[in-house]
């Protein structure tokens, strides 16, 4: 008898929950993007489910409130994929950091959770694979009921979390490509900054990248920095050119998000350590690793040292994640370099994205938490630096074409002050 289809397994394990329950569906390369599919030609598995998870712009792409008139979600984030439900009332963001969204995902009400996993081993131990992130705070809720989705496309890498396949209430093997994302071709003014980011990082610098084109151009801009290694959030692509040249390079991840080169190459990789969220972002394990550089973009800085992450033209299209988390822990860092980078302007030039004052909704990093900001133009650090200090070093680094506007600028501010 051939086993039960994806509809029909989560069917039967919804049927164990309440009416309305609230469930957990992973994130990034994690996402069981195969039962959207299922319950997209079957609505009604989604009718008054709330769907719980951290989905990540860029990375994950479904809109679960979405799925049927009767559903709603919780998440963190709010890519233009999911605006439609945000719109509509149906998700609800709660502005958090990473490190916040492990303890609310370790105790807010929950009934139910899926994740997508690798199929047992012969001692029946299953792995997160790729994507382990906040499993753990998910599998350590003893009494909560998990459908684990048994992928064989999800590498059971050799160092990722485990679990044995029991504390499962349920199993089905869904087949499904993992998601990708592909590296982009990046502008010019990514190379320049990835040139001054990577002359900023400490001997033997343990590295934190966020997502996107930064990540992208810095670490190819590393790739000749011998006695580097890396502990980040996410990895990407690049990350298995510099396991192939650099044999010294140790990696600790909380997901890795690329093409399937990058999963086939991590494999079997030994020197990759997948982790989760409670030991990748929070503050008091970054502060225990000397050097730790963090290295990530936002979409404007103010001539405060503010940086805004989350909103362009006073939408949100983003969320924090895990911004702020980096940065204190590389204050805390023995040795610790915290760098925020940008583009200096936006479209094609005509708008500065170092600007004179932040809108009043978009303050995602404050400027206590700003150290190193870095442009194609240059990199100025603002720890230390006075009001005016920050704004002069600010300006040196913006486009040239706005520097006499924002300076003009500043002068009015300052004199309101």
């Amino acid at each position: 008898m051939a086993a039960p289809p994806l509809s029909a397994k989560f069917a039967a394990f919804r049927k164990s929950l309440p009416a309305k329950p609230r469930i957990y569906i992973n994130g990034c390369a994690g996402e069981a993007v195969g039962l959207a599919e299922a319950m997209a030609d079957a609505p009604e598995l989604a009718a008054g489910v709330t769907f719980v998870g951290a989905w990540v712009p860029g990375i994950n792409l479904t809109d679960w409130a979405s799925l049927h008139a009767e559903a709603q979600a919780e998440t963190t984030f709010l890519p233009p994929s999911l605006r439609p439900s945000f719109e509509d009332g149906r998700t609800r963001i709660l502005p958090m950091a990473y490190s916040a969204t492990w303890d609310w995902i370790r105790t807010t009400p929950l009934d139910g959770a899926v994740l997508m996993v690798s199929p047992p081993d012969n001692d029946g131990n299953i792995s997160l694979g790729i994507s382990p992130d906040f499993g753990p705070a998910i599998l350590a809720r003893t009494n909560l009921p998990v459908l684990g989705i048994l992928n064989p496309q999800m590498p059971a890498v050799p160092n990722s979390v485990t679990v044995h396949q029991s504390r499962f209430a349920a199993l089905v093997e869904h087949e499904r490509a993992l998601i990708e994302v592909a590296p982009q071709r990046l502008a010019p003014g990514f190379q320049r900054i990835a040139a001054h980011v990577a002359g900023l990082v400490p001997e033997r610098g343990v590295l934190q990248f966020g997502i996107g084109n930064v990540q992208q151009a810095v670490l190819a801009a590393v790739s000749g920095l011998r006695g580097v290694s890396i502990h980040s959030g996410i990895v990407s692509d690049p990350v298995a050119d510099l396991l192939d040249t650099d044999d010294t390079l140790r990696v600790a991840t909380g997901v890795a998000v690329g093409t399937k080169r990058l999963y086939d190459r991590l494999a079997k990789e030994t020197r990759v350590r997948f982790l989760p969220v409670s030991e990748t972002h929070f503050v008091h394990k970054l502060a225990a690793i000397s050097r730790f550089t963090a290295i990530n973009s936002v979409i404007e800085v103010d001539l405060f040292g503010q940086a805004n992450a989350e909103f362009i033209g006073g939408r949100q299209v983003s969320g924090t994640g895990g911004l702020t988390d980096f940065l204190r822990g590389a204050r805390a860092s023995e040795g610790g370099v915290g760098i925020t980078a940008l583009l200096s302007t936006a479209q094609s030039g005509a708008v500065s994205r170092i600007v004179p004052r932040l809108p009043q909704v978009a303050t995602s990093v404050t400027r206590a938490d700003m150290d190193w900001v870095v442009t194609e133009h240059g990199a100025v650090r603002l720890h230390g630096l006075d009001l005016d200090g920050r704004a002069s070093a600010l300006i040196s680094i913006a486009d040239p074409t706005h520097q006499a506007a924002l300076a003009n600028a500043w002068d009015e501010m300052r004199r309101g002050m």
